[in-house]
């Protein structure tokens, strides 16, 4: 007998949203439904112009209660900020939500009342949400779970992740929000503030699953500077400036690190000071009693890079959605739910 196909609903249309509703069109088990868009310029337009595919009849809205009337399975919502209320009328209207949002992560990092409402909305749905992506998601959470399954104590694991921004011609993005370029006493380090609340409930997460919940999570982040001028697709970096900056979270358990997130941005690696560096990618070290040390890297050339990278993030929500669709009503962490496996065939 054949399965019936998901109805899927698109929630915003930037380079994560467009690859994922890309992937919606080409999934043989789902049909996409609906697009939810918030500029006027994409009002109106259809799908697969948005997305680099061909017509396919759907029309972007700016409507919530048209995407409401369309009785979709699932919403993937991916805007830029969560708006709790869009999220509740979509839960509560019987739609499943999967998101790259990190609100959900792990639903005792929600304000209380938040959270109520949320699950209210569920209730009333018969509905669930879950937060997924590349990082937060994957590297800390679905990897760190495997590996550990191979362990029966575990002192420490550490995530670095790497990402060589010198190809990226974005002058806008790299000088004037992240800040290389920038004497280092005017680099701005309220921004590793933000790696507590975008990765510490993921990492309590895992700290959970593994029954040794963390006492605290603290962020905190270093810059490196240049050691000579260096030319990067986006203009200049003098020496002197910020070339480097890597953010830790780190989960303390009995006074000492337990799980470790490190991410290491640069574009240049001739630094002061010195630092281990590795290709764009990730590297899991397990410390425990079957120590394992795991690297990932991202065989992509950087012309491409643009294109191939929405897909980390944006791919695995994708693939969450049958999983979650067939969870019982509530916010579902990725230790509620089986394993997300890729159907593709």
């Amino acid at each position: 007998m054949t399965q019936r196909r998901l109805r899927v609903v698109q929630w915003a249309t930037g380079n994560i949203g467009a690859r994922a509703m890309r992937a919606v069109i080409e999934h043989p088990g789902m049909a996409l439904v609906g697009v939810h868009v918030h500029s006027d310029d994409k009002a109106g337009r259809d799908a697969g112009e948005l997305c680099g595919l061909p017509p396919t009849g759907v029309a972007a809205t700016q409507d919530i209660e048209e995407i409401v009337a369309l009785g979709a399975d699932c919403v993937l919502y991916m805007p830029q900020g969560c708006n709790f209320d869009e999220v509740c009328r979509l839960l509560e209207s019987g739609a499943n939500v999967v998101t790259t949002r990190g609100e959900f992560h792990r639903p005792g990092n929600l304000d209380p009342g938040v959270r109520a409402r949320i699950e209210a909305a569920c209730a009333q749905g018969g509905t669930s949400v879950h937060s997924t992506g590349s990082s937060p998601g994957f590297i800390t959470e679905a990897l760190p779970i495997v590996l550990t399954s191979l362990e029966r104590r575990l002192d420490c694991l550490t995530i670095d992740e790497f990402a060589d921004v010198s190809s990226r011609n974005s002058p806008e993005l790299l000088f004037r929000v992240m800040g290389f370029g920038a004497p280092p006493e005017a680099f701005d380090r309220r921004r590793f503030a933000y790696g507590r609340v975008a990765f510490g409930p993921s990492l309590e997460l895992l700290a959970d699953a593994l029954s040794l919940p963390l006492e605290s999570v603290t962020a905190s982040g270093e810059v490196a500077v240049a050691r000579h001028a260096t030319t990067i697709a986006a203009g200049t970096v003098a020496a002197g400036t910020v070339a480097a900056q890597r953010m830790e979270v780190t989960g303390m358990r009995r006074g000492t690190p337990l799980l470790r997130f490190r991410a290491s941005w640069y574009c240049a690696t001739d630094l002061d000071p010195a630092w281990e560096l590795r290709e764009t990618g990730w590297r899991v070290q397990v410390d425990g009693d079957t120590p394992l040390d795991v690297e990932i890297r991202f065989p992509v050339p950087p012309e491409r890079y643009a294109a191939v990278s929405p897909g980390f993030t944006a791919h695995r929500a994708v693939n969450a959605i049958p999983v979650v669709c067939a969870a019982p009503p509530g916010i579902r962490t990725t230790i509620d739910l089986p394993q997300v496996i890729a159907r593709l065939g």
